[in-house]
């Protein structure tokens, strides 16, 4: 799992708050990497799909609408 952004340099907590979505659910964290614009975590296969939603409804970017790509 990653969270990416330019921006995450002027918002400290970022990774925490990734970190304790995940702790919170229970997810094993097995390896981290960092850089000054991503945070990435090695996470289970099998949890890979609920550790995608729980970051997800951490940072607030699920929601109701729904996008659809033109083929």
């Amino acid at each position: 799992m990653s969270i990416v952004g330019a921006g995450m340099v002027g918002y400290p907590g970022t990774a925490a708050r990734m970190f304790a979505a995940l702790a919170a659910e229970q997810i094993n964290i097995y390896m981290i990497t960092t850089s000054e614009i991503k945070v990435s975590c090695v996470v289970a296969q099998d949890e890979g799909v609920r550790a995608l939603q729980v970051i997800h409804s951490a940072f607030n970017l699920g929601g109701d609408i729904q996008f659809e790509v033109p083929a």
